[in-house]
């Protein structure tokens, strides 16, 4: 089957809104299209493995394919493991080879981190080592993506579990090399910069003051909770108040923005509820619209 062009709708506000579909059900779907620009899909949420091959639901595909003439597509990857040392996820290529054989995306993206560890999973996704030889393996990495789907690339700096570890970076300096030696676009993650602040302290204003902007095509949004003292970033509650103002102050600052993500997990949707859900859509829609 031809891939359907899925280009932005004529009419998106800028930055766009997006939301997260990971194939809960068409009765969300019809409620949610007519508040968004585009539905962001993950590959490794809509799959299924049988026999031990691994493949896209069909029949999420055919939900996807119902909206299109109403919302464009991205697509936000978190199976490929870009920086495990070994090898990435192989299988998730093989998803993202299915998808993009049906539908071409306005972009798709992946995160700064690893998942799996001589083809052992973690259960979890780990920030990279900022030195010259991860550099050197993921800007390689990338530029293969790059050549093998033709559409923009965006990678997403990821929340710290654990301290880092000595580095030849700083979280911005890494992010501006990858940026700059690979010509891939950003993701800017307002609720993960919001984990790293409470659970290390980190500093977003001096982050933000050396990242370069230019790249951020993205901004992504979420809300999750504590255990323990620990910000978690698990998707799973309206956005905070300080997390939206966050973002709203980082808006301006990037230029070539296109879109704002509101994510969420599907295990989540019982308890937001879909009026909840279209409230939130409703909320952050109202935010980010310039007056």
């Amino acid at each position: 089957m031809a891939s359907a062009v899925l280009n932005p709708p004529q009419n998106a506000p800028r930055p766009a809104l997006a939301t997260t579909y990971e194939g809960v059900g068409l009765d969300l779907l019809e409620r949610i299209v007519p508040l968004i620009d585009y539905l962001e899909i993950p590959p490794d949420s809509i799959s299924r493995t049988q026999s031990g091959h691994t493949s896209l639901r069909p029949e999420l595909l055919d939900q996807i394919d119902s909206v299109t003439s109403h919302v464009g597509v991205i697509v936000h990857g978190v199976g490929l493991s870009i920086g495990s040392f070994d090898r990435w996820n192989e299988p998730y290529i093989q998803l993202l080879d299915e998808f993009f054989s049906r539908f071409t995306p306005q972009w798709h993206s992946e995160h700064l981190g690893f998942t799996t560890v001589c083809g052992e999973n973690l259960g979890t996704m780990l920030a990279l080592p900022r030195t010259e030889a991860m550099l050197d393996l993921l800007c390689e990495r990338i530029r293969r993506i790059q050549e093998r789907y033709k559409v923009p690339f965006l990678m997403e700096h990821i929340i710290h579990l654990i301290p880092d570890a000595p580095a030849d970076y700083s979280a911005a300096a890494f992010i501006n090399e990858v940026a700059s030696r690979t010509g891939c676009g950003l993701i800017l993650d307002a609720y993960n910069l919001a984990c790293d602040r409470h659970n290390f302290g980190f500093d977003i204003a001096a982050f933000l003051d050396e990242l370069n902007l230019d790249p951020v095509r993205e901004i992504h949004l979420a809300g999750g909770f504590q255990l323990d003292d620990i910000q978690l970033d698990i998707h799973s509650q309206p956005t905070a108040e300080s997390t939206l103002d966050l973002a709203l102050g980082i808006l301006p600052r990037c230029p070539n923005l296109d879109v704002v993500t509101y994510e969420l997990l599907k295990e989540a949707i019982p308890n937001l509820g879909h009026d909840g859900i279209c409230a939130e859509l409703t909320r952050i829609r109202k935010a980010i619209t310039p007056c």
